[in-house]
């Protein structure tokens, strides 16, 4: 599998919420998160992202889901980005505050390092947190 293939099924395995197990196979040991957002500010690994995403598609924002827009990968950084837009509804619980019933569509940003092995070796998040949390009713 070539390192894009890699960055892609990654990031499926990610949005799809299959938490770790489903995203470990893709992943460096001690791969590293990065995200100027404030509700992933204590997320600092990938493997810690990955539960992030699963917990919070597995409670708050149940059946929650997303549309991949547009994907490219840099041979020579050995880079892949994925653009997307996620929808989500605070209809379960863990969230901030009771299920508020809002939605939110919020854009995104992958961008995924890949290592010389072909394995994600360290992520950043794009996000635009306030927006998605305002829209939720969460701020």
């Amino acid at each position: 599998m070539n390192p894009f293939e890699t960055a892609t099924k990654f990031f499926h395995a990610c949005e799809s919420l299959e938490g770790w197990e489903g995203c470990r196979q893709y992943v460096a040991d001690n791969a590293q998160f990065a995200a100027q957002s404030e509700p992933l500010v204590d997320v600092t690994t990938v493997e810690d992202y990955c539960e992030w995403m699963a917990g919070l598609g597995r409670g708050p924002l149940e059946g929650c889901s997303y549309d991949l827009k547009a994907s490219s990968y840099d041979e020579s950084t050995r880079t892949a980005m994925f653009f997307a837009t996620f929808h989500g509804t605070h209809v379960g619980e863990g969230g901030p505050v009771p299920a508020t019933r809002k939605s939110t569509r919020s854009h995104y940003v992958y961008v995924i390092s890949l290592d010389e092995t072909g394995k994600v070796s360290g992520m950043t998040k794009i996000w635009n947190a306030p927006w998605a949390l305002k829209e939720l009713g969460w701020a």
